[in-house]
């Protein structure tokens, strides 16, 4: 099977929370890869978003999209052909030279998110890789794309939040700690909405001491998963 699903969804998992949507486009793949919209000021932002039948009517219940947003060099996903419909640009930080290689649509080579008041934060510990974390102060919000994850493929043991792969020899610590999110979105896996700063300092934590079961477990998984997100 593969890790990803890239067949037209049929039947998203959904969730609402307070100022915006979390969706899992093929909930039962192993990727677990999740779309979010946040409002802000300015209007509905989408971040690494994956078309799903009804997503343009649940964005029209907050209003005008004010932009969609691409934040990891692997998460071009369907941010065309929604940026098309709206007739919105796509915000790619500078540092994510090969997503923005992949997108036709008009480009925002932004560091924050217009209005909304959400900053984005360079994270690139490896060669090759490259991802935008994003945090707003207003809603203390952290969306991670890839470096955490809750995702199966993720997270050993009692885990809630984890640390992806050989990411957990050098846990970024220093990066999360300018945070204190009340909730934590990340591109695999569903949200984490109670005691966020206590998973995010558990994945942090106790990271380098899980990497062995974590590969024991999951490693396989992880390398199937990057050679097809390369593709």
């Amino acid at each position: 099977m593969p890790v990803y699903d890239r067949s037209a969804p049929d039947d998203p998992h959904v969730t609402e929370f307070d100022g915006g949507i979390e969706w899992l486009a093929q909930p039962d793949e192993t990727g677990r890869r999740a779309s979010h919209l946040l409002d802000g000021p300015d209007g509905p932002w989408l971040l690494d978003p994956l078309d799903i039948p009804d997503l343009d009517a649940r964005i029209d219940a907050f209003g005008d999209l004010a932009g969609i947003a691409v934040l990891s060099n692997y998460h071009a996903r369907d941010a065309d052909a929604i940026a098309a419909r709206h007739d919105v640009a796509v915000t790619v930080p500078p540092w994510l030279d090969r997503a923005a290689d992949r997108l036709d649509a008009p480009l925002d080579r932004a560091t924050t998110l217009g209005e909304s008041g959400m900053r984005l934060t360079r994270y690139s510990p490896l060669p090759g890789y490259a991802e935008s974390i994003v945090y707003g102060d207003s809603n203390r919000t952290l969306y991670v794309p890839d470096a955490l994850g809750t995702a199966p493929f993720y997270t050993v043991g009692a885990e809630r939040l984890a640390c992806y792969g050989i990411l957990r020899l050098r846990p970024p610590r220093e990066l999360f700690a300018q945070f204190a999110p009340d909730r934590i979105l990340v591109g695999h896996g569903t949200g984490v909405f109670d005691d966020a700063t206590a998973a995010l300092q558990d994945a942090l934590d106790g990271a380098r001491r899980r990497l062995p079961a974590t590969l024991r477990r999951h490693g396989l998984t992880q390398l199937r998963g990057l050679v097809s997100a390369l593709w």
